[in-house]
């Protein structure tokens, strides 16, 4: 727990550093400009290409996501394994939390790519396409993980403040929303394949993905980034901004429910539980969010107006703060439940005792044979169920 508070701190204690003192600490990425002697290459600024060459980016941010991988990867496969295959009952919870890991671990398998063109100096060998692919599930995913977190805050409220209500048609319900979801997103990432995001720069002598903007008119940049201005400004202020308050009214109304539902002092302890949960819930989403989807409305708001700016380490700072809240919704919203926790450990006893039980039976059916000078099976083997 320490760690995890202490983080966002370090976070930011490294992006500010990596920001020119002369700059606006803001911006989506960097700034570049057509050679006007070599169209094929990219120019850009000396703090720019100091950034580009710097630890954070090729060093502490590429930390960040492995352990966002290394988590991640194993905690939302787990949360899957036992929604699908131990869950038994099913209801509209497990069928987001289900539908958000899916989301967290499609977010997580692609990190991977990140860390190489990290580690590589922020130089992509992978080409344009699979650049596309990857900033599309990067952008995708992370914003299907609201989309579910904000569903998972009104089913809570509306389970305590109508806990009659049907559960087969609730569940019918939470897979047309879950469906739909899917929908939208893939819909609203189509945008994200429509313009290059690979730029080859002239020093350093690397290619960069998504983190240089390529303008073609440095007394007029708007028309470079129209398309990308569009986007995020529809993404940043629908897609974050409309669940962000959402999922606060919802957690403002479930703790008025639970004050109004537990008056007795037995149910303190109860209640006491779920408040530090709502409160662990909205915080780790506010400060996983908030800070990178404002540098995307303020970047481009920014250069429609015609002013350069250069903050790219305090950005990407903040996308790896996004990108821990994939590693940190399974402990959130699976592993602080009992029930979930059970389940877990059923399935890892389970294993061990089958594999154990295999080894025993398996070595009790030899029978050592005179003849052969060797072990034979006895053909009475058992097998054993968990």
């Amino acid at each position: 727990m320490a760690f995890t508070r202490l983080l966002p701190l370090l976070l930011i204690f490294c992006s500010v550093s990596a920001v020119d003192k002369r700059g606006s600490a803001q911006g989506r990425g960097f700034i570049g400009y057509k050679d006007p002697f070599e169209a094929d290459l990219v120019v850009v600024d000396k703090t720019t290409a100091e950034v580009l060459k710097s630890n954070l980016t090729t060093v502490f941010i590429p930390i960040m996501y492995i352990i966002v991988f290394a988590i991640g990867l194993p905690a939302n496969g787990m949360a899957i394994w036992v929604f699908l295959f131990r869950t038994k009952k099913k209801h509209p919870s497990s069928i987001y939390m289900a539908n958000l890991a899916l989301a967290d671990l499609l977010f997580v398998i692609w990190t991977p790519l990140k860390i190489a063109y990290h580690f590589n100096g922020n130089n992509w060998t992978y080409g344009e396409p699979l650049c596309k692919v990857l900033i599309g599930f990067f952008y995708g995913n992370m914003y299907c993980s609201i989309l579910f977190i904000t569903c998972l805050s009104v089913q809570r409220y509306w389970v305590i403040a109508h806990p009659l209500s049907q559960q087969r048609k609730n569940n019918k319900v939470a897979i047309s929303v879950c469906v739909a979801i899917w929908a939208f997103i893939w819909l609203t990432t189509t945008p994200l394949y429509l313009y290059d995001h690979t730029a080859k720069l002239k020093d350093p002598n690397v290619t960069t993905c998504h983190d240089v903007n390529v303008i073609e008119d440095p007394l007029n940049p708007f028309p470079s980034v129209q398309l990308p201005f569009y986007y995020f400004i529809f993404m940043g202020m629908v897609v974050f901004l409309v669940p962000c308050v959402v999922i606060i009214v919802a957690y403002i109304l479930l703790l008025r429910a639970l004050g109004n539902s537990m008056d007795d002092s037995a149910a303190g302890k109860n209640r006491q539980k779920a408040v530090v949960l709502i409160v662990t819930v909205l915080v780790t989403f506010l400060v996983c969010f908030i800070p990178s989807n404002i540098m995307l409305v303020v970047h481009y708001s920014l250069l429609k107006d015609g002013v350069i700016n250069n903050g790219y380490g305090f950005y990407i700072s903040t996308l790896c703060l996004a990108s821990l809240n994939s590693c940190l919704d399974p402990f959130i919203y699976y592993f602080v439940s009992e029930d979930f926790r059970d389940h877990v450990k059923n399935t890892l006893l389970c294993r061990s005792s089958r594999t154990v039980e295999r080894m025993r039976v398996s070595f009790s059916s030899m029978k050592y044979s005179r003849k052969s000078n060797s072990y034979v099976s006895s053909g009475n083997t058992q097998s054993s169920s968990c």
